[in-house]
């Protein structure tokens, strides 16, 4: 009896729920909680939490701000180049920032915002047990937004592997005696560049280098050089595509073929990788934090991580850049939460889940930054500069800053080793996530056994079709293009989903029937602040976020590239594409309903349906005990995986009370 006691808590079971067949061999569950928690760890704790938080905008308060955008210039002028060196849109979520004031409203954001949104999405999906379509027979009208979040994970799905990729070609080419962006003698160097190690560099120019980074002046970089004119052999227009890059084509062929065998069996294979792709990245990043804070400057560029500017903190902008960055960060309104959720015990404890994934995300992206600033401190005390300006002459902190430091450092290529190592980790984590959501909506949608069973033959597909869509930003105009997929494509889009789908849940759906719904599940009602915030707060927030998002928009560029303006048209389209699946299916749906007047039908379409609940027999009690009449029992000759069994005790079970202590129909509920 203890044996079994213990192995439920394992699994995630409500203390005090009498024993019953919690999984779902129809569907498949996670191996066993560990897995889904280091599952959404690893989707939650992305190369976002490397290189955008510890560099979250100048402007948010520490270390000096000397231009609305940058450093050391007028407005505009030097400006952080973070996001592979993107002024405008993505500004809002990306830069340089110093989290010493900059904590504080992340802080109220993440406990306001990031954690309530969090558990909501996590309990809608374990509740259930679908993905990002199926749960939307809580409100059919709404499945629009189930599709807009297929839309944007594919988006994203379909670049984030070409960044994973460019990290597979950097781990490639770091195995080498001297990493190939170290001196200024290659052949694709140009007579501008100037190497902070090249062995032909006088004293005088050593002196002419130290004073072009204090004039704030730009250099160009050997790893500056490596990354636009060697890896990218970036072309000079959007339009001008020019060949596609053979290193980077291999490296994303590889990069989709360890997805697909990753995800080769769906949750039961993942759930297995996850114990190293979730947990070694926090070793390389030990390991990194141990060998930089031993670097001679180290202390300087951590204390200028962590000094903070507290006039900063009435600044609307350091807000609307803690909201962005919790609700991006969390992986909110993708749908991949839902997912994961999705494949949890009907009972699993998904309230304590969301606070652990959500702390150790937001912990994880702090220490990130230590680990950046330490390396980051001693160039600039090897340099004789100011930190500002070594953090400032790059397109991209992974692929030109840091690769740049780790030159400076005994053994540089094992150092880079580790880094891309880690990088190839954190992303795989969020890309079996983002797959998986597209797969998982896929088979729940057509849900029958034929498709059940060739789930692998499905995950195949949206493999290849991903990796056939990601050739194009494997060209010489490829880094434009993914810019403009990853400022627009998951933007504002993101906030209308997220927002629609609270407010659908919340208020057409019901807070009251909610909150039911999770006390059956969990065996307590959601606690009273998570019931406030569900119903006013964080729809406040999210409405917020997309007003300071259109408030602070700018036309995209890249460097000295600006984009034209049928690019940036392009960039609208996309992210219009997920957005408006909302109210195109909306219209559909109410066009099926039934009713004789608009109204009726627009009732019809917004009630529950007759298979909203959880999906396995044994837990539909209470107010979702099926009533046999002929169109439920073929109803139940679905949904259950043991058709009579299941009926049997269904029957039994149909007196039994709802969690309120009465028995409701399903049309009580709206």
């Amino acid at each position: 009896m203890a044996e079994k006691c213990s192995e439920g808590l394992l699994n995630g079971a409500v203390p005090g729920e009498r024993s019953k067949q919690d999984k779902s061999v129809k569907r498949g569950n996670w191996g066993n909680q560990i897995e889904f928690v280091l599952t959404s760890v690893g989707y939650a704790v992305g190369l976002g939490n490397v290189w955008r938080f510890p560099y979250l905008c100048y402007r948010n308060g520490g270390g000096g701000c000397y231009g609305e955008m940058g450093f050391g210039g007028p407005k505009g002028a030097g400006a952080a180049e973070l996001c592979w060196g993107v002024q405008g849109a993505a500004c809002s979520h990306c830069g340089l920032c110093l989290p010493g004031a900059f904590m504080f409203p992340y802080f109220i954001m993440l406990v306001f915002c990031g954690i309530p949104l969090f558990f909501m999405e996590l309990s809608f999906g374990q509740f259930a047990s679908q993905g990002c379509l199926g749960v939307w027979r809580v409100s059919p009208m709404f499945k629009g937004v189930g599709y807009g979040m297929m839309v944007v994970s594919t988006y994203i799905g379909i670049y984030y592997n070409v960044v994973i990729c460019i990290a597979f070609y950097y781990f490639f080419v770091s195995m080498t005696r001297v990493l190939p962006w170290t001196y200024c003698s290659n052949a694709w160097n140009t007579p501008d560049c100037v190497g902070v190690l090249d062995g032909n560099l006088s004293s005088h120019a050593a002196v002419n280098l130290t004073r072009l980074f204090n004039a704030t002046q730009k250099r160009t970089s050997p790893s500056k050089e490596y990354w636009r004119r060697y890896v990218l052999n970036l072309s000079d227009d959007i339009g001008n595509l020019g060949e596609v890059r053979l290193p980077l084509l291999g490296c994303l062929g590889v990069s989709w073929v360890v997805v697909f065998l990753c995800l080769i069996k769906g949750v039961k294979s993942s759930g297995k990788v996850v114990y190293f792709t979730a947990t070694f990245p926090y070793v390389v990043l030990t390991i990194l934090f141990v060998r930089g804070i031993t670097l001679e400057g180290a202390l300087t560029g951590i204390m200028y991580y962590l000094t903070p500017q507290w006039d900063k903190i009435l600044d609307a902008k350091v807000w609307g850049d803690a909201a962005s960055q919790i609700f991006y960060s969390l992986g909110i309104g993708f749908g991949g939460l839902l997912s994961m959720a999705s494949y949890n015990k009907f009972h699993n404890n998904c309230y304590r889940d969301s606070i652990i994934i959500s702390i150790t995300n937001c912990a994880t992206s702090f220490f990130a930054g230590f680990v950046i600033f330490s390396v980051l401190g001693f160039m600039a005390n090897h340099l004789g500069v100011d930190i500002s300006k070594v953090a400032d002459h790059g397109p991209g902190l992974a692929f030109v800053a840091y690769p740049e430091a780790l030159t400076l450092l005994p053994i540089s290529p094992l150092w880079s080793i580790l880094f891309f190592f880690m990088l190839i980790l954190l992303g795989l984590g969020t890309q079996f996530c983002l797959l998986e959501t597209l797969v998982t909506a896929i088979v729940d949608e057509v849900g029958n056994e034929w498709i059940i069973r060739r789930k692998t033959f499905v995950t195949l597909g949206v493999a290849v079709a991903g990796f056939l869509l990601g050739i194009p930003l494997t060209t010489q105009a490829g880094i434009y293009w993914l810019l403009l997929m990853d400022n627009y494509a998951a933007s504002f889009s993101l906030v209308v989903i997220s927002c629609i789908m609270c407010v659908a849940i919340m208020y057409i759906y019901g807070h009251r029937n909610y909150f039911k719904d999770i006390e059956m599940m969990l065996g307590f009602p959601p606690p009273l602040f998570f019931q406030i915030c569900w119903r006013f707060i964080s729809p406040a927030i999210i409405f917020f976020i997309l007003v300071f998002t259109v408030i602070q928009y700018r036309p995209i560029s890249y460097n000295e590239y600006v984009y034209p303006t049928w690019a940036i048209s392009i960039g609208f389209l996309m992210a219009l594409s997920s957005v408006i699946c909302i109210p195109i299916y909306a219209i559909y749906k109410v066009c099926h309903s039934e009713g004789d007047t608009l109204l009726e039908r627009l009732k019809n379409a917004t009630k529950a349906s007759k298979d909203w609940g959880p999906a396995l027999a044994e837990h539909r009690s209470g107010r979702y005990a099926p009533v046999f009449s002929p169109s439920t029992e073929s109803h139940l000759e679905v949904q259950p995986l043991h058709p009579e069994k299941a009926r049997n005790e269904a029957v039994a079970a149909s007196p039994a009370q709802g969690s309120n202590g009465s028995a409701h129909s399903q049309d009580s509920r709206l």
